[in-house]
């Protein structure tokens, strides 16, 4: 008898997994704490890789639904100095395999592609107590509850399910974003769209950068980065128009079309502080649970989360599908290949950040790309 699997968390993860074992043949239950889809908003664009991201919504039966949704160009990329000096450019000719799209579209055609009923929306994890052999209750925050054979914890960074296998916390790695938006940038903002270009920007100096990507609909997402200490984004009120300003003045004498990024957003800055699991952060088996995506390895952003967190999902449903009978034979098998994957994967995650960030920066980021180029050029696997 196969084995019905209760997901907590409708991230990319989760829904992936749901999508491949709905395929399987094997019934799924996602309990997601937001009220709906539209609750809030889904953050920016994704590079989603041939070998991560790729390969799960190939699993999923999707590539067709994805490649309506890439952004054409999306995969351009320049690096500037403060000044705004293009000092490197690599232009998007349509033979990467990194192709973007934004994270909300992903999770739309994701949440389309399963049966009705298959999300319980607006329940959220208010404790989870084990029952004993692979069986755990779950309690929510409206009182009501449910009991789960085999537990899948897709529910991020704060996971309540991660508790069950692990001490482990996230942890300040000492760099926060604020997230910012251009709309219409090409009329109303031509200096700051021609400083981003058809892709991604990063103009960087020692200790505080400026990310930024084209998205589709004429709109600039940007990040602005500062290595800072938690207590001084503490001392900023982000809901007043002043955190926009004193995040400005930290950028003074770079390039106005650059600061721009900053002081015109559309949209009332948004603090993203940036935390980790230890490098390598794993657990002893557990009867009945394991864990997906940031759940069980968050890093810091440079690209591979979503494309991690999906794979995750799609290996997780396929060694399901391989041991029906078998629930921990299935998650032993899950867990060896995710583990040394992911930290891999963090520890590059952790290299990235100081490329972009660092003393070097933002040369020892160009240096990175070159290389890059050069292996692709060799024919060797993209990093």
């Amino acid at each position: 008898m196969m084995t019905p699997v209760t997901i907590v968390g409708a991230g990319l993860g989760g829904l992936v997994l749901a999508r491949v074992l709905f395929l399987r043949g094997i019934p799924a239950t996602i309990y997601e704490a937001e009220p709906s889809a539209e609750a809030r908003a889904q953050g920016g664009q994704l590079d989603i890789h041939e070998h991560g991201g790729q390969a799960a919504l190939a699993a999923a039966g999707l590539m067709d639904e994805f490649r309506a949704i890439i952004h054409e160009g999306g995969q351009a990329s320049r690096v500037l100095d403060r000044y705004g000096r293009v000092l490197f450019e690599q232009r998007d000719d349509g033979t990467g395999g990194r192709p973007e799209a934004l994270r909300g579209d992903l999770r739309r055609i994701l949440i389309d592609s399963l049966p009705p009923g298959t999300i319980c929306w607006g329940k959220k994890v208010s404790s989870i107590a084990a029952l004993g052999g692979t069986r755990h209750e779950l309690t929510f925050a409206d009182g009501a509850a449910t009991t789960s054979d085999l537990l899948v914890g897709a529910d991020g960074a704060w996971s309540n399910v991660r508790g069950l296998l692990s001490k482990s916390k996230p942890e300040y790695v000492g760099t926060s974003f604020v997230e910012t938006y251009l709309y219409d940038a090409d009329t109303r903002h031509p200096a700051a769209a021609e400083a981003v270009g058809g892709g991604a920007l990063f103009a960087l100096a020692p200790g505080q950068g400026i990310f930024a990507h084209r998205e589709a609909g004429n709109v600039i997402h940007a990040y602005i980065a500062l290595n800072r200490p938690a207590a001084w984004f503490a001392g900023l009120d982000f809901s007043a128009a002043t955190a926009a300003a004193k995040i400005a003045a930290e950028f003074d004498g770079w390039a106005p079309a650059l600061t721009a990024l900053i002081t015109d957003s559309a949209t009332t800055p948004v603090l993203r502080m940036l935390h980790a699991l230890p490098t390598g952060h794993r657990w002893k088996r557990v009867p009945g649970v394991t864990l997906v995506g940031d759940a069980a390895h968050l890093a810091p952003p440079a690209g591979e989360g979503a494309n991690l967190a999906m794979l995750d999902g799609a290996e997780l449903a396929s060694a399901i599908a391989t041991h029906p009978d078998a629930t921990e034979t299935a998650l032993a098998a899950y867990e060896a290949a995710m583990f040394p994957r992911s930290e891999s994967a963090a520890a590059d995650a952790h290299q990235t950040l100081a490329l972009c960030l660092d003393d070097g920066t933002p040369f020892r980021l160009i240096q990175f790309f070159t290389n890059a180029l050069a292996r692709d050029s060799d024919g060797a696997a993209q990093p």
